[in-house]
């Protein structure tokens, strides 16, 4: 869900469709990855960084998992392999 106020659009929260399993394990890996963010050097490690300089770590874990569900959905889809260094 999500609504607009400003020109801003604001996401609420994380959805609760699809397979709960699926979710806890991308929220607990998400929550795994921030406990040692401050050593990760790829595309992930300075956005999780200054994502937790402006939001509770509990909205971070889920806009983590966020990302890694896309993730993990484009390397499946395109059948390639994921590079955590983009630019390198």
């Amino acid at each position: 869900r999500q609504y607009s106020t400003g020109g801003k659009t604001v996401l609420l929260g994380i959805s609760k469709r699809g397979d709960k399993h699926i979710r806890q394990l991308l929220v607990q890996g998400a929550r795994s990855i921030m406990q040692h963010i401050d050593k990760r050097e790829d595309a992930l490690g300075p956005w999780v960084r200054e994502l937790l300089t402006r939001r509770h770590s509990n909205v971070v874990a889920c806009a983590l998992a966020n990302k890694l569900a896309r993730i993990v959905w484009a390397v499946l889809a395109k059948g390639g392999q994921y590079d955590p260094h983009p630019n390198a």
